[in-house]
């Protein structure tokens, strides 16, 4: 079962393997819970932004090339079938040289605790945090959940075993 937002309310709906729901207006229903009244909800910059903006519920200095777990006070439920993806922030990447050191962060479906989001600082100077500061972007996304076979040998293809820049620049 997944479960779908359709305009104002969750419905739960049936879905057959990958196929996603015909009426695009569906989308996935993901409930947030504040653990701390001072904490912010995710939100959208602009309406076709992808990812949402997470906001810091606490103060923290983060200094050069240390980091962080700085936590958000919220917690959240997402439908079965779904992640969350903890992205940097690029103007935080750009100004300031924070980033989210185990980027893209993975929110599991079944987790209930408290979202935090782990910046360090690649810069040359300390980076102050304050409650309400937008500290990462949160993006939903579908997972696959696909069969593990086990083989003795793999197709070939024309890349092979090259990697780590084997296609070039």
């Amino acid at each position: 079962m997944k479960q779908y937002w359709n305009k104002q309310t969750c419905v739960i709906l049936l879905k057959v393997g990958h196929v996603a729901p015909k009426d695009k207006s569906m989308k996935p229903c993901v409930k947030f819970k504040k653990l701390h009244p001072e904490a912010s909800l995710p939100t959208r910059g602009t309406a076709q932004s992808a990812g949402m903006d997470l906001r810091s519920n606490i103060a923290v200095t983060i200094y050069p090339g240390e980091a962080e777990l700085v936590k958000t006070g919220i917690a959240m439920s997402l439908p079965p079938g779904f992640e969350g993806q903890v992205r940097p922030r690029s103007g935080l990447a750009l100004r300031h040289r924070i980033t989210v050191l185990n980027s893209p962060g993975t929110i599991d479906s079944d987790f209930r605790g408290e979202v935090g989001v782990i910046l360090i600082n690649h810069g040359d100077t300390p980076f102050g945090v304050l409650p309400g500061d937008r500290i990462a972007q949160l993006v939903i996304a579908e997972v696959c959940d696909p069969f593990v076979v086990e083989v003795d040998t793999l197709d070939e293809t024309e890349r092979g075993t090259g990697g780590f820049g084997s296609t070039g620049k």
